[in-house]
């Protein structure tokens, strides 16, 4: 059977065009606020994550300043995701940027995938907009974890939000992990948790496949990543 889906996006940031451009259009731009590691070369957007290569998006429109969009070839069951950005320079060095991802997702049980790329893009989104109101400008080294697998998901939220003293808000501080880190929540939803410290995105996100994942973004020096990894299995040692 499958899904046709299209998920409009949009925001006004605290950045001019030319920084939102860089963001959305460039390698290093987009490995700033997106999922792992991104190229754009040759006319197509080259993706991998966890060491997972997504599929290649050919770039379809490229306006400087003003619209960048580039999607996936659907493969034989149909499926595809394109993403288009829209910007609009406004007053006082802010831009308007919209964002439309869309696709198709085969097969009588795609509302679990379609879920879970929801949550997730409302993640990635906000994380744009963190991005480009706090690090524009600024080139971000992406560090990804996948935890131990889970089996109670609520049971996995609990004990995360446990490790922060309590179900976050955004905008509440909190502290967690060796270190320890801190800063400020600035997105939370079902499946995923986003906080902002002075030197980094911090990013919890359920994993469709069944692991908790860190999708962590570094602006400073890469042994601050030191600390990240091994903390997932320690929080969940005992099963989840």
């Amino acid at each position: 059977m499958g899904h046709e889906f299209e998920l409009p996006q949009e925001a006004l940031v605290e950045a001019d065009p030319g920084a939102v451009w860089e963001a959305i259009s460039t390698g290093p731009g987009i490995d700033s606020w997106f999922m792992g590691r991104t190229e754009v070369t040759g006319g197509a957007v080259h993706t991998t994550f966890g060491g997972f290569a997504l599929p290649e998006s050919t770039v379809t429109a490229a306006e400087p300043g003003k619209r960048f969009a580039h999607g996936s070839t659907p493969g034989e069951d149909g499926r595809f995701v394109a993403y288009e950005f829209l910007i609009e320079g406004r007053d006082r060095g802010s831009t308007h940027l919209r964002l439309v991802t869309s696709g198709f997702l085969p097969g009588d049980d795609w509302q679990d995938e379609f879920e879970a790329m929801s949550r997730g893009m409302e993640m990635y989104f906000a994380t744009l907009v963190e991005y480009l109101g706090h690090f524009a400008g600024r080139a971000a080294t992406p560090v990804t974890e996948f935890g131990p697998p889970v089996g109670d998901w609520p049971r996995a939220w609990e004990l995360l939000y446990a490790a922060l003293g309590g179900l976050p808000s955004p905008g509440d501080r909190v502290r967690f992990g060796p270190g320890p880190v801190e800063g400020v929540v600035y997105f939370r939803n079902s499946q995923t948790l986003g906080i902002r410290a002075d030197h980094a995105i911090y990013r919890f996100l359920q994993g469709f496949h069944g692991s908790m994942i860190a999708a962590h973004l570094l602006f400073e020096d890469e042994r601050e990543g030191e600390r990240r990894p091994g903390w997932l299995d320690e929080l969940y040692a005992n099963g989840t």
